[in-house]
């Protein structure tokens, strides 16, 4: 037992290197020490990414803008000797909550288009239409499989069919406020409740242009640092 403790101990030595077969083998597992890598912070909007990028406070070599997604962009280094990356900050996107392909009662779903919503022609349709439906108008809804009609004030003391306007075609919030917010097109339900729900008609088209928007605005926000090699933008 002592003879084969002190031979574990001598193996816990500096580890021997040896070549077999035109291969290079060590005698002990070895553990790579790697670099310390940054951690990120978060910002909120693409003008604090911007104003980070600007002051150089990290230093001035080289970084990738990496945007994620319509509501995500990071900052990386390039690759060191561990091939790691250094992650210098994200940006997430702050944004009214609305959840698509769900119901609202009539009153929530007029303060979300109104809140989550820019304004817009099919938008001021839609609002005229919910915030004068009558108690009892789905009993007497149609519904051809496109579009309803229901029941709703048309006029100070008169209730008529009104027509629900379907696909409509609205401008959530779902990207960073300094950039354009993609317009696309949603099917417009209506049942007993009353309530309302808005389902998404665009298969996400609208993703790759709230990150086209993205890039467009990083590009033209950091044309001198892009230009000079400092940056690089991918999405």
């Amino acid at each position: 037992m002592i003879k084969e403790a002190l031979q574990y101990i001598v193996g816990l030595g500096k580890a021997e290197i040896h070549g077999e077969n035109g291969q290079t083998y060590s005698d002990k597992k070895l553990h790579l020490i790697e670099e310390p890598t940054a951690t990120p912070f978060t910002v909120h909007t693409l003008s604090g990414l911007v104003s980070y990028i600007k002051s150089e406070f990290d230093g001035d070599e080289p970084v990738i803008l990496h945007v994620v997604s319509p509501t995500s962009v990071t900052v990386k280094s390039a690759l060191n000797s561990d091939q790691e990356r250094d992650y210098f900050l994200k940006a997430e996107a702050l944004l009214p909550t609305f959840i698509f392909n769900d119901w609202y009662s009539t009153e929530k779903f007029n303060i979300s288009l109104q809140s989550c919503f820019i304004q817009n022609e099919d938008r001021d349709v839609m609002l005229k239409v919910v915030g004068n439906i009558t108690e009892d108008q789905v009993k007497t809804v149609s519904d051809d499989g496109i579009s309803q009609a229901v029941v709703a004030k048309v006029g100070v003391a008169s209730v008529g069919n009104v027509e629900v306007p379907n696909p409509v075609s609205l401008i959530p919030y779902r990207t960073f406020v300094e950039v354009v917010q993609p317009e696309s097109d949603f099917i417009f339900r209506m049942q007993s409740g009353p309530s309302c729900a808005l389902y998404e008609a665009d298969g996400g088209a609208w993703k790759n242009e709230a990150v086209d928007n993205i890039k467009d605005y990083l590009r033209r926000s950091l044309k001198e640092e892009v230009e000079a090699g400092r940056v690089t933008i991918i999405a």
